[in-house]
């Protein structure tokens, strides 16, 4: 298939694997071929992500990318960039979605998500999509790798209000901060800052609700949407 067709489904990396016992040599390639879709200041942290043991975030604006559903995603596609073609965005949902493979590996990282109530609150796109997104949220409850967690509105001042942020560990112990902005991103690899910001990421924890809290917060609000 040529570039800008259309994305690979996903399922046929793993596929070739198993036709032609190539234990993931397929999906490797494929994954960091779907890596050049993203902007250069994600890529050093997409390489991260598929060797990472466990993905912490922060998200204050938006449900993180690796549990974004389709029609979520491409909302918010479409409104950042309006001149976009529709192939465009296609081709950028396809993209996200593979990346969401990462977590539905063999051994999948250890997933931990702190989001803003404002995160479940704001619509994006329109009511049926937003109702998608949060039952697909209270379903990620199943899986036994990942921890959801809400950060009410009312809690107090905390360290991480300037943005977004992603703590990314290795099978060897190395850690990076990668931080995001309106189209921008950077990635902190330096001992003391990452330290500094995981200790601030574990503080905001603490101060979100539990995870079982946090569901029956989402159940409320979908069953209200």
């Amino acid at each position: 298939m040529e570039r800008g067709e259309g994305p690979i489904p996903s399922n046929l990396p793993a596929l070739f694997d198993q036709v032609f016992e190539t234990d993931g040599l397929f999906k490797s390639l494929y994954e960091k071929s779907r890596a050049d879709d993203f902007p250069a200041h994600s890529r050093r942290r997409m390489e991260v992500e598929l060797r990472a043991v466990t993905i912490a975030e922060w998200s204050p604006t938006v449900v993180p990318g690796l549990l974004q559903t389709a029609a979520y995603a491409r909302a918010l596609f479409r409104k950042g960039d309006l001149r976009a073609s529709e192939r465009e965005i296609a081709a950028m949902v396809g993209s996200r979605m593979a990346r969401q493979q990462v977590l539905r590996k063999g051994s999948p990282p250890y997933f931990s998500v702190v989001v803003c109530e404002s995160v479940l609150r704001r619509n994006v796109g329109d009511k049926e999509v937003m109702r998608e997104q949060l039952t697909s949220l209270l379903a990620q409850r199943a899986r036994r790798t990942n921890v959801l967690q809400v950060l009410p509105l009312d809690a107090a001042t905390h360290g991480l209000m300037d943005g977004a942020m992603s703590i990314l560990t290795t099978q060897d112990g190395a850690s990076i901060v990668y931080t995001e902005g309106i189209r921008s991103g950077l990635v902190i690899d330096e001992p003391s800052s990452v330290r500094d910001l995981a200790r601030a990421y574990d503080v905001l924890t603490a101060s979100a609700l539990s995870p079982d809290a946090s569901a029956d917060l989402i159940l409320e609000l979908t069953e209200a949407s």
